[in-house]
């Protein structure tokens, strides 16, 4: 305890110093050495055919998609879904090869959104994987089409017509085309989509 209480200074000024160097090589250095005009916009070029019935141009498709964008970081998706294939634990079996650097250079990925977490499916490259009608009802009501899913209900993006029929607002809508464009921007695509529940996994020793 004597050593302790003689050196309680020279400690917490050595604590104060680590933390502050930590804050200036980790967060304020990196900051200054990423030029964000160097980062390639990766935005579409055209409104896919099936996006042009909800987006009437191709700056309003882009709206939308940083408006998808930005629901899926407030409602915090990121949480529970990663759009990074690991090198580890047979990801590559069950999502496709391991993610790329270059899958991430585009201004949707300004903050990256790797995720930590695999409560449900990662989204990395989930552009085309699932119909919107798809996305719609489980946005809706999750367990209607995955009935074992723990995913929140998202109603309040969609509102009753006179049928009583759910349907989409506009925040539903960027949502779903930005879940649908996720990793269509990957080349050599046809090589990257695995159909995971196909996937014969070898039996455990």
């Amino acid at each position: 305890m004597d050593f302790i209480e003689k050196f309680s200074g020279i400690f917490l000024i050595a604590g104060i110093f680590l933390f502050f160097l930590a804050i200036i090589t980790l967060g304020i250095i990196p900051a200054y050495m990423v030029n964000k005009e160097d980062v390639p916009v990766g935005l579409p070029l055209a409104v896919p055919e099936e996006r042009q019935k909800d987006f009437a141009s191709l700056e309003a498709y882009h709206d939308g998609l940083r408006l998808g964008r930005d629901i899926y970081i407030k409602e915090a998706c990121w949480h529970c879904h990663s759009q990074f294939v690991r090198p580890t634990a047979n990801e590559n079996l069950r999502y496709g090869p391991i993610s790329t650097p270059g899958e991430s250079q585009n201004e949707l990925n300004l903050p990256q959104l790797f995720g930590t977490r695999r409560v449900g499916p990662d989204l990395s490259r989930e552009a085309g994987k699932k119909s919107d009608d798809w996305h719609y009802a489980h946005l809706y009501e999750p367990t209607s089409v995955v009935p074992q899913s723990v995913m929140p209900e998202y109603s309040w993006y969609f509102e009753l017509d006179s049928e009583g029929v759910p349907q989409p607002k506009p925040e539903a809508k960027a949502l779903v085309a930005y879940l649908q464009w996720l990793g269509s921007n990957v080349q050599n695509r046809q090589e990257t989509v695995y159909d995971y529940q196909k996937v014969i996994l070898p039996p455990r020793e």
